[in-house]
């Protein structure tokens, strides 16, 4: 996602033209990553990452770490805590700044599980069942064995978004079912209770938004991938970044052109190189015209291990300090809460809840 491709959206949906409450006086975005692994890996830091470092010049940014979410499959406690350390961390150290953006963790801001009871409300059974997301990971599971959580998974990510009226969610094209949802049940509620939501729209961003597998280049770069030798995790040593840049899987021929049916291998250090160094790829296959696929590989290792290393460097340093780096989630919280407080507030007045007491 560009800056010029937000804009776009934003001009092309008329509905991201209102300034309803807490919307405040220009367009705002809102995203997420689940802290489920112990690093951002590099599919996260060029297909979202960089891309929200990007809207904070431009717009009102919330990022946040969707910690609630996490616990739809088992986690560890000690691991989710350390997890959503370390997605902090990585968060800032890739460029998020907690003066310029909002950054807090999803749990710190109770108003998300209130609001999302209220939308779980709104929602028919049969239109919860359809989510794809649900539908795949219950039949990997089964049914009896998935958690109601997965089932409201949506739900709660609906009310992720409404409580803080964003014009534009930046998010994966996995997701975009869910932001439909989001924008039926803000329909759904301004119609039944008056108007309360801005209708998010969804961007889904294409240059840099899927990093394949460096082992099985068909498959979307992933935590729960069957080799580890496919991942490129963010806080590895650039040692391991390297190798598995030099080992990754090509495709029969030698010229280093890009083809994502017939050369996916290829297709994906391109893609990779490009993101990194900012060259269109066309670019990038004249300059590796007549060379071989040793020397693309060579090229993608470097530009990546150059590219990432500090901000290894710089969340390792951060994590050293896990008493400052609450204090500036706890901040965020409170920023965070300023806005979804007014918002969740207004939707209990409209349901007929009683005033909050205390």
């Amino acid at each position: 996602m560009t800056k010029n491709t937000v804009a776009d959206v934003l001009a092309k949906d008329p509905s991201t033209t209102a300034h309803l409450a807490g919307a405040g006086t220009g367009h705002r975005v809102l995203s997420g990553m689940q802290p489920s692994a112990d690093s951002l890996h590099l599919g996260n830091y060029l297909g979202a990452l960089v891309n929200w470092v990007r809207t904070q010049d431009d717009f009102d940014s919330y990022f946040f770490i969707p910690d609630l979410h996490a616990i739809t499959v088992p986690q560890d406690p000690a691991s989710l805590a350390q997890r959503t350390r370390v997605a902090a961390a990585q968060y800032i150290a890739g460029g998020i700044d907690p003066e310029r953006s909002t950054l807090f963790v999803q749990s710190q801001v109770p108003e998300h599980a209130q609001l999302a009871w209220v939308l779980t409300c709104m929602t028919g059974m049969g239109e919860a069942m359809r989510m794809t997301q649900f539908k795949d990971k219950a039949a990997k599971q089964g049914t009896d064995a998935a958690g109601v959580g997965l089932l409201a998974y949506p739900m709660l990510m609906a009310a992720d978004i409404l409580l803080y009226q964003p014009h534009g969610v930046p998010v994966g094209d996995d997701q975009r079912q869910h932001v439909e949802l989001t924008r039926d049940l803000a329909q759904r509620f301004n119609h039944h209770y008056g108007e309360t939501f801005v209708l998010p729209t969804g961007f889904y961003p294409e240059a840099g938004a899927r990093i394949y597998d460096l082992q099985d280049p068909t498959s979307k770069m992933s935590k729960s991938a069957q080799s580890p030798n496919g991942l490129i995790n963010i806080l590895d040593e650039p040692k391991v970044i390297a190798k598995r840049i030099k080992s990754a899987v090509t495709d029969t021929g030698t010229e280093v052109r890009f083809d994502r049916d017939q050369k996916p291998g290829v297709s994906n250090l391109l893609t990779i190189l490009s993101a990194v160094t900012q060259k269109p790829i066309a670019e990038l296959e004249a300059e590796f015209e007549g060379k071989m696929y040793g020397h693309l590989k060579v090229a993608v290792a470097d530009a990546v291990v150059e590219a990432v290393t500090p901000i290894r460097e710089r969340a390792l340093g951060l994590l050293e300090d896990p008493a400052e780096l609450d204090r500036l989630l706890a901040a965020g919280a409170q920023k965070a809460r300023e806005v979804a407080t007014p918002v969740l507030e207004d939707v209990y007045r409209k349901v007929g809840f009683l005033p909050p007491v205390g």
